[in-house]
C-alpha cells in the first residue's frame, strides 16, 4: 500500500514499513523496518535544514495505482506498487540508485527472477528484537567511481569493488558516507557493526544487529555541493584554534615533567616553531585515576605556565579504561557508569591492569568523566585532549559480550568514539570554550561536530603504510572529517640512525607539512631504559623523536618544511574557516577542484591542499624524478625552482631528497 503521511511517502506491505521523506535540499532520508514502530533515533543526522525554497520547489508527492514518487529539488524517488525503489536526478532524469531485487513479486519487472533475493532484507537475530539488515543496490554503471567511507589501511583511491568492514579498529575508522562520480552522495545512517560491499554487480550495506534500515541520499552536480550538503545534515567542525595551524611535537611518551620541558626549551632555543607538545599515555598512577602521577609530574601548573610562556600548548592523553584498583572504580560501578557483561568477569582489557571501559553512550558517565578531567587537567590550564579510545587492540568486536543499556553492542558498535568526543566537547563548551580539539583514534559520521581530529592510529613505519595514509586522508575528508593527521614516520619501529628509515621519515615529514594537522609522533627504536618503578613507569618509551634526532641533513630539511608550514599559517587558517563554515575538506582529491577533468577522477597519488596548492608526495624510496599531472583549467607554478606550466598535461619534475614537488595554482 502506498500513501502520504505529512511530508513522507509511505509504503507498507505485511510487516514492513518504508518511509521516504525530504531531509534537506535535494536530499531524502529512507527508512524501513519490520518492527511494530519505526526506530526514532536520528543517529548521525541533525534535524533537516529549514526549507528556503519557493512554493513551486517544495517537495511533491504523487501517487498512482502502479507507483508513487517523491520529488525534492534535484532528487526523485519512485516506489512501485510492489515496493521496489529507484532514485533519479530530477533535473536530468539520470538514474542514480536502483534497488537490487531478484524475485517474482512483480512479473512485469524486466529483472523478475526466481532467485528470491530481497533488496531490503531483514533476518531476525536470535534471542532479541534486532535484525541483520541488508540493503542491496544495482551497480547502474560499472564505470562508476566511489570515494569516502572513512579510513582504511589500503592504497585504493577509487573504492568501486572494495569490501569494507564497518567497524572501528586501531587505524581503521568507519565513516559510511560515499561520494559517487554519478553525482550523488549516500550516508549509511546506522552505527551497527556491519559490512559494505561496493561491487561491480551489486552494492550492499549490512548492519549485523539493528532495528531498521536507514540511509540518507543527496543528488547534485559537483562533488563540492554534495560534500557540503552532507556537512549541513551531519554537522561541521568548530573553528580550528591557532595552535592547530602549526607544528605539534610528540613521541611514544615523555616519561617525566623535566624531560618534556627540556624538549620544548630546545625547540625554542633553536628558533623552531612549536605550537603544541603532548604528554602521552601512562602519565597517571592507574588507568581511571585521570590525573598526573606526582612522582614524575610534580607540578603540572608550573609546567603549563612555562609552556604557555613559550607560546606552546600542552595536550594530554586520556584513556576510557578504568582499572579495578583505581580510586574511581567502586564509585563508577555503584553508579552504573561502566560497560557491563552478560556473563563472566567484567573485564575489557588486561594491559597494565584489569580494566573495563566507561560507557560513553551514557550521558551521566560522560559528565562524570569530564568532571574528573576538569578537576585534574582543565583547572591546571590544559585545554587540549587526546581521547585515545583504547590500547592496544581496540575493535568494535571487543564489546561483543557487553551490553549498553538497551541492546547488544553490535547495534551501536561504531558510535562509542563519537560519544567519547561528545562528552569532552560538551564539557569544554560548558567552560566557555568554542575552539575545541579532541584528538581521537576512531570516528563515526557526525564526530566532526564534536571537535574530532582523527589520527590514523598505530601504523607501520614503512613505504606501503605511508602510501595507505594518503588514501586514508583523502577518503576521510570526503566522508566529512576535514581534521585529520598521521604519525609522521609511522608509529611502529623506525630507527633514527638508519639511513633507509631517514629517507622515509623525510618524505613523510614533507607531506605532513601539507596535511590538515602537522604532527610528529612514533615509537622509535631502540626503546629507552625504564625511568622509575611505580605507576606507568613500566611502559618504556621509544628513542628520541625530535627533528634533531635524525642527523644534520634531515634536521635541515625538517627545519625548511617547518618554515614552509609556518609561512602558510594565514592560508591554512582560511582552509580551517572553510571547513568550519561549509564542511570543506582541507586535503582534497583533484576532482573536488576540477570535476570536469576526467583524469582528476583517476589520479590518487596527488591532491590539493585547499584550492591553491597541488601536492605530489614522494611515496617510494630512491625516487629523484616524479611524473605528475597538472589539472586542466588552470596554470601552475612550481613552489620551488620556478617554472610555469599550463594545465592538462603530465610533466616530469626533479624531487631530490630535500624537495617534495608542490605547484601553486594561478
Amino acid at each position: 500500500m502506498l500513501s502520504q503521511q505529512d511530508t513522507k511517502l509511505v509504503y507498507a506491505y505485511d510487516a514492513e514499513k518504508l518511509w521516504i521523506e525530504p531531509w534537506g535540499p535535494n536530499a531524502l532520508r529512507i527508512r524501513a523496518t519490520k518492527a511494530r514502530t519505526m526506530p526514532s533515533e536520528d543517529w548521525a543526522l541533525l534535524p533537516p535544514p529549514a526549507s528556503s525554497s519557493s512554493p513551486e520547489q517544495e517537495p511533491l508527492i504523487a501517487i498512482t495505482p502502479d507507483s508513487a514518487t517523491l520529488t525534492n529539488g534535484a532528487i526523485k524517488a519512485t516506489v512501485s506498487s510492489r515496493g521496489k525503489l529507484t532514485i533519479h536526478n530530477a533535473a536530468t532524469g539520470a538514474l542514480l540508485l536502483e534497488e537490487y531485487a531478484r524475485n517474482r513479486r512483480d512479473v512485469r519487472d524486466p529483472k523478475c527472477s526466481a532467485l528470491e533475493v530481497e533488496a531490503r532484507e531483514f533476518r531476525p537475530v536470535p534471542g532479541g528484537s534486532d535484525y541483520h539488515v541488508t540493503a542491496r543496490f544495482e551497480s547502474v554503471d560499472p564505470r562508476e567511481k566511489l570515494f569516502g567511507m572513512g579510513q582504511y589501511q589500503q592504497p585504493f583511491f577509487d573504492l568501486k569493488g572494495a569490501d569494507l568492514e564497518m567497524a572501528q579498529r586501531n587505524s581503521q575508522a568507519s565513516v559510511p558516507f560515499l561520494l559517487s562520480s554519478l553525482g550523488y552522495g549516500l550516508l549509511w545512517n546506522n552505527p551497527a557493526v556491519g559490512r559494505a560491499v561496493l561491487g561491480k554487480n551489486v552494492m550492499s550495506f549490512e548492519a549485523y544487529a539493528t532495528e531498521g534500515l536507514d540511509y540518507w541520499v543527496v543528488a547534485g552536480g559537483e562533488p563540492r555541493g554534495i560534500v557540503q550538503a552532507y556537512a549541513d545534515v551531519t554537522g561541521k567542525v568548530p573553528m580550528m584554534p591557532e595552535y592547530g595551524l602549526g607544528f605539534w611535537q610528540c613521541k611514544l611518551r615523555y616519561q617525566t615533567q623535566e624531560e618534556l620541558l627540556g624538549v620544548a626549551r630546545e625547540y625554542k632555543r633553536r628558533g623552531l616553531p612549536l605550537d603544541l607538545i603532548v604528554v602521552d599515555f601512562f602519565h597517571w598512577p592507574l588507568q581511571g585515576d585521570w590525573k598526573f602521577d606526582e612522582t614524575y609530574w610534580p607540578d603540572p601548573e608550573a609546567m603549563v605556565r612555562e609552556l604557555k610562556g613559550m607560546g606552546v600548548e600542552l595536550m594530554v592523553s586520556f584513556w576510557p579504561t578504568v582499572d579495578k584498583r583505581c580510586e574511581n572504580y567502586e564509585e563508577m560501578v555503584e553508579r552504573g557508569l561502566l560497560i557491563r557483561v552478560d556473563r563472566g568477569a567484567r573485564l575489557a582489557m588486561d594491559f597494565q591492569g584489569e580494566t573495563v571501559y566507561f560507557d560513553s553512550t551514557n550521558p551521566e558517565a560522560r559528565r562524570y568523566v569530564w568532571e574528573k578531567a576538569r578537576q585534574n587537567y582543565y583547572a591546571k590550564g590544559i585545554k587540549v585532549f587526546w581521547l585515545d579510545e583504547a590500547e592496544p587492540e581496540y575493535s568494535a568486536y571487543d564489546f561483543a559480550n557487553y551490553r549498553y543499556h538497551q541492546g547488544s553492542n553490535l547495534s551501536i558498535g561504531n558510535i562509542y568514539p563519537r560519544e567519547y568526543s561528545r562528552g569532552f566537547y560538551e564539557g569544554l563548551q560548558s567552560e566557555g570554550h568554542e575552539q575545541i580539539v579532541n584528538l581521537v583514534r576512531c570516528a563515526w559520521a557526525g564526530s566532526q561536530r564534536y571537535g574530532a581530529l582523527v589520527w590514523s592510529g598505530d601504523i607501520a613505519s614503512s613505504w606501503s603504510s605511508f602510501r595507505n595514509q594518503l588514501a586514508a586522508g583523502l577518503h576521510m575528508g570526503i566522508a566529512g572529517l576535514p581534521w585529520w593527521t598521521t604519525d609522521i614516520g609511522g608509529f611502529h619501529g623506525g630507527d633514527p640512525s638508519d639511513g633507509a628509515f631517514r629517507e622515509l621519515f623525510v618524505r613523510w615529514f614533507q607531506w605532513g607539512a601539507f596535511c590538515p594537522v602537522f604532527r610528529l609522533h612514533g615509537c622509535r627504536e631502540p626503546l629507552q631504559p625504564q625511568h622509575g618503578t611505580t605507576g606507568g613507569a613500566t611502559c618504556r618509551s621509544g628513542a628520541p623523536n625530535e627533528v634533531w634526532s635524525y642527523g644534520e641533513e634531515v634536521y635541515g630539511i625538517c627545519k625548511k618544511y617547518m618554515g614552509t608550514r609556518e609561512g602558510m599559517r594565514s592560508y591554512t587558517r582560511g582552509l580551517m574557516e572553510e571547513a568550519h563554515e561549509r564542511g570543506s575538506p582541507v586535503m582534497r582529491p583533484l576532482f573536488y577542484e576540477f570535476p570536469g577533468d576526467a583524469l582528476c577522477w583517476e589520479t590518487g597519488e596527488q591532491y590539493m591542499f585547499g584550492s591553491r596548492y597541488l601536492c605530489c608526495p614522494v611515496l617510494r624510496p630512491g625516487v629523484v624524478k616524479l611524473r605528475v599531472y597538472l589539472p586542466r583549467g588552470a596554470s601552475w607554478t612550481a613552489l620551488e625552482g620556478g617554472g610555469e606550466f599550463e594545465g592538462g598535461q603530465y610533466v616530469e619534475v626533479d624531487c631530490p631528497l630535500d624537495y617534495m614537488p608542490v605547484f601553486e595554482r594561478k
